[in-house]
Formats: structure tokens, C-alpha cells, sequence
């Protein structure tokens, strides 16, 4: 066992002290003088020593003091002096050090306090992630946007969440940035990077909702584009037509049987290619919508009819589960066509013998189908105007759709769920 310098100190001044107090006896006994003499000697060295040992055990303490006030976080400790030059230089040390110690941890506090109250306030979804990658805080805007509560959360990794959002971006790698589509109609742009936190690596999540600038940037880029088409094109054909019309008349002898069969095709083939163009045009020219009363329940009856032979055609049965009596203030003009081109589109994604499926609560609409699902990459442009994963799509049904139920404020999804069966989701 290894003694300490002070324990070592103490048993060195007690023996040479022990040892001359025998010395003295023995040798001084009989001079009582000089016995007496070397007695209070003794006395005042062992005296001297105590002091002497207050003196160097003095810092010590101070020392101890400091580092347990250290140890408690505790900066508002600090000593006077004490008249000793020795103890007082370490004093005014210490002393300088914690008034550094208590100012740097004044300035962190307050640079944390501005940080958090920025994230707080931040209108950007801010996900902040620990060591380990799992969920620690989310901030309001967060909260809000994602439908979730810290406490739910908090301590999962980003794909237990259930949120599409998170667990997109929990695969991105620091650094990296992404637009996410999670439901084909919320546009969302999602950046992923880190801190260092006590010397170690950190990562957090920034998702901002862009759906609104999406839809007005993609509204100008294509309204733009379509006009400008519909009028070059209709001033062609308009001409054109004219012409093939005019030659048919002249050509109408049997010799020109053939020829005049081949300008009633081109003629067709005008006439179609001008209600392609319309069809575009009236995603530009959409009025804003009459609203009246609508019995929802009513409606999906008579569009469920009417459709029934298109279904029959491709083999695919179309059936209403529950049908709630719901009435809404909408045109029902427009919602009719949003329900023509759900319904056509759930039909054209299935094959013979699938079936899709409308219900109608209180609160929503689903069209469902157990055809094609719909894949990770389709899911980020279905409602992109020109964008169609059918071989002979326009890519306007679900625009026309989305901007009709835009324009009456109802939010809407169109995803395949887990058990394979894709639902195109109206809330009123």
C-alpha cells in the first residue's frame, strides 16, 4: 500500500519527535534544566511542524475545494486571499479561471437559448437525431406537418416512425437533398446533414412543404406551353381540314375511291388530334367552380352506372361497398368529371377479373383497386401535367382532377397501400 506525502509527513514528524523526546529523557534526565529547556523545545518544534504542515496542506485544500465546485458545475464559487504569496498566486489562478469558465458557459447558454427558440419558430420541419440515429426532438413546424408527437417518437429510428416522409429521409446520407412526393400531390423537399455535439457526429432532418410554389411554377409552365400549342395547332388543322374536306368534294369519282377513303382518315385524324388539344386547353380554361349543394351519395350512384360498361369491357367489376348520405357544397359538374377520370383510371390499371371498390363515409371518399400498383417512381409524378404510365395516356386526367379538388379546397391522395390495393382518397 502506497501512503500519501501527507500521511507520509504526519508518521515522519510523530517518530523524529518520538525519537528525540527518548533521547532527551534518557540523556537530559538528570539535568533538570536543561531537561526543562529541551522539553519546550520539543514543544514549540512540534508546534512549528503543525504550522508548517497547515501551510502546505493549505493549497491543497483550495485545490480540492475548486475541483469539487468544478465537478458541480458550480462557476460562483470563488476565495480571498489569504496574505500568503504562495496560496494567494493559486487564488488569483483559479479565480481567473472560473470567472472564463463561468462567462464561456453564459455565452453557450445563450447561444443554445437563440438556437432553440429559431428551431422552435423555424417554418421549416426540423427533425433532430441522437448518436444512435434515433429520433431525440422534433420542432413545432415538425410536429405539424408530420401529424406527430415527440413523445410518440421519440427514441425511433426514422422507418419505425410509419411516416413515408421520415423514412425516405432516413436513408439519405448527410449532405444530400431530395424532393419526396410521399401521396403523388404533397410536394416536399427534404435535406439531411449533421453537427458535431461533444466532438461526435450528429445528423438532422429539414423537410419544407413546397406544394403551393410547385403547383403555381408547374400552373404558369404548362398553362404557357398549352396555349401557345392549342393555338398553332388549331390554326393548322382548322386550315388543313378545311382543305381535305374541300378535295373529298372535288375527288368524288370512283377512280379516287382510295384516295379519297386515305383524306377522310387524315380528316378523322384532324378531328382527333384537335379534341387532344381541347382536352389540354381545359385544364388551362377550368372556371372557378359553381358551388351548390350535392348529394355525394347520389352522385357516385349515377357515375358508378354510367361507368359499369367500361368496366364490363375490360373485365373489371366496379361496386359500391357503403354509401353514406352526404351532402357537400361543390360543382357538380366538375366533381362528376373528377369522378369519370378516377374511376377510368382505377379500371385501366386493373386486369380482367380485379375489381374496384367506392365507399363513402361522412368525412371521405375512397376508389379503390387491387390492379397495378403504383410504384416509387410513378408515386413522384402521377399529377404532373404530360406524365401518364399508360402507353396511350395524355397525362391530363389527374391534373384536370387535382386542379378541380384544389379549387375546392378538398385534399386528396392517390397511393397503393400495404396490402397491394391502390386508393385515390377525397376528404371533405
Amino acid at each position: 500500500m502506497r501512503w500519501s506525502t501527507r500521511t507520509q509527513y504526519i508518521v515522519y514528524i510523530l517518530l523524529l519527535h518520538l525519537v528525540l523526546i527518548f533521547l532527551v529523557y534518557k540523556i537530559l534526565f538528570h539535568d533538570k534544566i536543561l531537561f526543562i529547556g529541551s522539553e519546550l523545545f520539543l514543544f514549540s518544534s512540534i508546534l512549528l511542524s503543525v504550522r508548517i504542515y497547515q501551510n502546505f496542506n493549505r493549497p491543497h485544500e483550495f485545490v480540492k475545494s475548486g475541483i469539487e465546485a468544478i465537478r458541480e458545475k458550480d462557476f460562483t464559487i470563488k476565495f480571498v486571499n489569504t496574505g500568503n504569496g504562495e496560496v494567494d498566486s493559486l487564488i488569483e489562478v483559479y479565480n481567473l479561471m472560473i470567472d472564463q469558465l463561468r462567462e464561456e458557459r453564459v455565452r453557450l447558454q445563450e447561444k443554445h437559448f437563440l438556437l432553440e427558440r429559431l428551431i422552435a419558430a423555424s417554418p421549416i420541419a426540423i427533425v433532430i437525431l441522437d448518436f444512435d440515429g434515433k429520433i431525440e426532438s422534433v420542432n413545432t413546424e415538425g410536429k405539424v406537418l408530420l401529424h406527430m408527437g415527440e413523445s410518440v417518437y421519440k427514441g425511433l429510428i426514422p422507418r419505425q416512425t410509419g411516416s413515408e416522409i421520415l423514412s425516405r429521409a432516413g436513408e439519405m446520407k448527410d449532405g444530400e437533398s431530395k424532393i419526396i412526393r410521399p401521396s403523388g400531390v404533397a410536394t416536399y423537399k427534404v435535406q439531411r446533414s449533421h453537427f458535431m455535439d461533444q466532438g461526435f457526429r450528429r445528423s438532422f432532418l429539414m423537410i419544407e412543404e413546397l406544394t403551393a410554389e410547385m403547383y403555381e411554377s408547374e400552373k404558369k409552365a404548362y398553362g404557357k406551353v398549352i396555349r401557345m400549342m392549342a393555338h398553332e395547332v388549331n390554326n393548322t388543322l382548322g386550315a388543313t381540314d378545311s382543305i381535305i374536306q374541300t378535295a373529298r368534294h372535288m375527288l368524288d369519282a370512283e377512280e379516287f375511291v382510295e384516295l379519297n377513303e386515305a383524306l377522310r382518315i387524315s380528316s378523322e385524324r384532324n378531328r382527333k388530334l384537335t379534341y387532344f388539344m381541347r382536352n389540354f386547353a381545359d385544364v388551362v380554361r377550368l372556371p372557378l367552380p359553381a358551388f351548390a349543394s350535392v348529394n355525394l351519395s347520389v352522385l357516385v350512384r349515377d357515375v358508378t352506372v354510367f361507368m359499369q360498361s367500361f368496366g364490363m369491357e375490360n373485365g373489371v367489376a366496379i361496386q359500391t361497398n357503403s354509401l353514406a348520405n352526404v351532402v357537400v357544397q361543390a360543382d357538380l359538374a366538375q366533381l362528376e368529371q373528377v369522378l369519370v377520370n378516377v374511376i377510368r383510371n382505377a379500371v385501366q390499371a386493373c386486369r380482367p377479373g380485379n375489381s374496384v371498390g367506392i365507399s363513402l363515409s361522412e368525412n371521405e371518399l375512397v376508389i379503390a383497386n387491387n390492379g397495378k400498383p403504383i410504384t416509387e417512381e410513378e408515386a413522384d409524378h402521377l399529377f404532373n401535367p404530360f406524365y401518364s404510365s399508360k402507353p396511350d395516356g395524355q397525362g391530363i386526367g389527374l391534373t384536370l382532377s387535382r386542379e378541380i379538388l384544389v379549387n375546392h379546397g378538398f385534399r386528396f391522395s392517390l397511393k397503393t397501400n400495404t396490402e397491394g390495393w391502390t386508393e385515390f382518397r377525397i376528404g371533405f
